[in-house]
């Protein structure tokens, strides 16, 4: 009894969990193009809140988290990507006329559906807001670890996704001006 239970503790010991990082932002080109038709103009982009403040991974099958590349809050990923495409749409200065801030209402996956869902709350220091979801979807896997890692690496076109219908949907026009 003892050797088994040894055994199974060892088992237990040498299996662990997997941890599973989404992919660092990439620009999108359709982005980017969207964000340079602002002619000129500049925004701010303050904090971002969320529901479930701090929030950095979310666990996947009990096989192990999907984190952001960085560890960092899925508010914050979400935050430094729309920044980074306001950026090269050379749309971005700390000091423009108007901010905005977010707050991310909603994030969570389904490995065995394959989709993440994003909300997000973007309002405008000009007293204007808009919500924004994604709802991505992605190939999955009934194995877990291949599941997760499939997850993991559909974060960030979903949030490009996510990006994409704010800065090209009609809403955009409101929380400038």
């Amino acid at each position: 009894m003892r050797r088994y239970l040894a055994i199974l503790l060892l088992a237990v010991v040498l299996s662990g969990c997997s941890t599973y990082a989404a992919q660092h932002y990439s620009i999108s080109v359709d982005n980017v193009t969207a964000l340079r038709s602002l002619d000129g103009k500049t925004l701010n982009v303050g904090p971002f809140t969320s529901a479930q403040q701090g929030l950095s991974e979310i666990m996947c099958r009990g096989v192990g988290p999907i984190k952001t590349p960085d560890g960092e809050p899925f508010t914050d990923f979400i935050r430094k990507a729309l920044i980074d495409e306001l950026k090269l749409a050379n749309a971005f200065s700390p000091t423009a006329p108007v901010t905005l801030t977010g707050h991310l209402n909603k994030i969570d996956f389904s490995s065995v559906g394959g989709t993440w869902e994003i909300s997000l709350t973007v309002r405008s220091s000009n007293g204007q807001s808009s919500t924004v979801t994604e709802h991505y979807a992605y190939t999955s896997s009934y194995f877990g670890e291949t599941a997760c890692n499939q997850t993991a690496q559909a974060l960030m076109p979903g949030v490009q996704n996510l990006i994409g219908k704010l800065v090209r949907g009609p809403e955009l026009q409101a929380l400038l001006w």
